[in-house]
């Protein structure tokens, strides 16, 4: 697929699935491999029979959809962030769950691929924090579209360049090494539990303390699909919870009870 071909699709196709195209430009080779293997499945010669293909088959945009979900994770992503949920965004709100008698800290890792921000979160409490707050349990719910990479998340074997931020300590600590890779151990495990699901379509009905949802949402979808997004986020946040965005990001609009948790970019609290 020749690189003006794939871009001419991609700004035709994009806002239809209610994504953005700048998003899209550091990540769109990516995108022509998975709607090249999509193809090859169908038996296509070119993009043009696919947006023919398109237009006869409605059902398969959602398929062309999931092709244009980019996981892209390692452990301990932007290690600043979970430097200042150490210090001051996981303590802060282990406080508050204890001061309104609640037991578990719920958090909500949206987009988490394979597994590594969710499991990174685990290693961080347990191995920083759990002993300052011996009476509440870290709870956490990761939610990604694609079912392989829940699959893979589940059995939680990872390359050597996945762990590459992780302190050292915590590799040696954490992880198992066998012949597939660096297999995290089960009781870091235990806090997670995965889920396939799509945030533009439906959202879990618990409400959580902390939400990361980074790298995602306001980086590919457009400005409308981000508002309700972020309408659906604030509305399963604890008053006096976390939202985390990704670096670089900005949110759609002001507003929707949300102020900056300090002078850290990209982490807010529900008032």
């Amino acid at each position: 697929m020749r690189d003006v071909e794939g871009v001419q699709f991609l700004q035709w196709c994009l806002p239809r699935l209610q994504l953005c195209w700048p998003g899209y430009r550091k990540v769109r080779r990516q995108v022509y491999k998975r709607i090249q293997r999509r193809l090859q499945s169908l038996d296509l010669p070119s993009l043009t029979d696919y947006r023919i293909y398109l237009e006869v088959h409605p059902e398969e945009w959602e398929v062309l959809g999931s092709c244009c979900w980019i996981p892209i994770s390692q452990y301990y992503r932007d290690k600043g962030v979970f430097q200042f949920l150490e210090q001051e965004v996981l303590p802060s709100l282990a406080r508050q769950a204890l001061a309104q008698g609640e037991s578990a800290l719920r958090c909500w890792s949206l987009g988490c691929a394979a597994g590594e921000e969710p499991y990174s979160l685990s290693l961080l409490w347990k191995l920083k924090l759990q002993a300052r707050f011996p009476n509440v349990r870290l709870v956490i719910l990761a939610t990604d579209i694609d079912d392989q990479a829940i699959t893979r998340a589940q059995q939680g074997c990872y390359p050597p360049s996945s762990l590459k931020d992780l302190p050292e300590s915590w590799r040696t600590q954490a992880f198992d090494h066998t012949a597939e890779g660096f297999r995290i151990k089960q009781e870091y495990q235990e806090p997670v539990t995965f889920l396939v699901q799509d945030i533009r379509r439906a959202a879990p009905e618990a409400t959580f303390h902390l939400i990361l949802c980074r790298y995602l949402a306001f980086t590919y979808f457009d400005g409308a699909l981000q508002s309700n997004t972020l309408r659906q986020l604030v509305g399963r946040m604890q008053i006096g919870g976390a939202l985390v965005i990704g670096n670089g990001e900005t949110l759609p609009e002001r507003g929707f009870g949300l102020t900056p948790w300090s002078e850290k970019e990209g982490v807010y609290r529900r008032l």
